[in-house]
């Protein structure tokens, strides 16, 4: 009987390894994980794409400092007192480490809904004008002739960005308690998050593609390593208190990169070829 198990649990390891190392070697091939810190950079060197940040930020930083003076007045000495368990003196600091984490998630949830949500589109939108990528955009939207990459945008005939989602509160709430695990049980959270996080960031696009749902969700699930990457970084990037909202924005940045990267690898692909031959070699790789 023992044997068997030993067996069954390296057959289920086994499994598990070599599930992780094709995630690994998807994210490493596409380079995914950069696009979060390519954001950053373009984001900096590209002024016009600051308007709909400074244009939320005082509202932003008003959710921010209520949600986090409430969570210390309400949930800091429970936690206290769940932490003292595991961290022992440390856990005057991690119990303070853990409420900033659950108020810059919490935050970043309710403003991306709701506060950030035109801000957020109105960026994305924005980077793909900024990239050449106006055929994409202007399904989605009105272009104008003039202007910056912002100031040409017009009236969103599409909007992607659902409200407030109950799944991705219950989600978090269920991994939350993964951080009262010393280091495996943070790092557990993140990846969590992170695969969450990576499959909304290109909802935006693949409704300006017109991408019915089947195939945005085969797209994900073969693509599963690279967007889980793309979002684990930009949770840790997100996680940072205060500075949390400059990085919603320059992950949406990373975003608008990646899909203009894909749009200019797919019109190579395309050129000169047949829609039934594109089907034919991609079912063929």
């Amino acid at each position: 009987m023992a044997s068997r198990l030993t067996e069954r649990a390296q057959e289920v390891a086994k499994e598990d390894f070599d599930h992780a190392k094709v995630l690994i070697n998807d994210a490493a091939r596409s380079g995914s994980y950069l696009y979060p810190i390519k954001g950053i950079f373009y984001f900096i060197s590209h002024p016009d794409l600051w308007k709909p940040l400074r244009s939320k930020l005082l509202p932003y930083l008003g959710l921010y400092s209520g949600v986090l003076g409430s969570l210390f007045f309400l949930t800091y000495l429970p936690q206290l007192a769940v932490m003292a368990f595991v961290s022992g003196p440390f856990a005057v600091v991690t119990t303070a480490l853990l409420i900033l984490n659950e108020s810059a998630t919490i935050t970043t949830i309710i403003s991306r809904n709701y506060l950030l949500q035109d801000a957020i589109l109105d960026t994305f939108d924005g980077t793909l004008v900024a990239k050449n990528s106006t055929q994409v955009v202007a399904e989605g939207r009105e272009l104008k002739a003039r202007g910056d990459s912002i100031q040409r945008l017009g009236k969103a005939l599409k909007r992607p960005f659902s409200r407030f989602s109950v799944k991705e509160l219950v989600r978090y709430v269920m991994y939350l308690p993964l951080n009262f695990i010393p280091v495996v049980g943070t790092v557990a959270f993140i990846l969590f998050r992170g695969r969450s996080r990576g499959d909304a960031v290109h909802d935006r696009y693949f409704q300006l593609k017109g991408w019915a749902p089947p195939r945005r969700s085969k797209w994900l699930k073969d693509h599963k390593g690279s967007y889980t990457s793309f979002g684990t970084v930009a949770t840790l990037l997100e996680m940072v208190p205060v500075a949390s909202i400059l990085f919603s924005f320059t992950n949406t940045v990373g975003a608008a990169l990646w899909a203009a990267d894909i749009e200019a690898k797919e019109s190579e692909m395309a050129g000169g070829t047949a829609p039934g031959l594109r089907e034919a070699a991609k079912k063929a790789e």
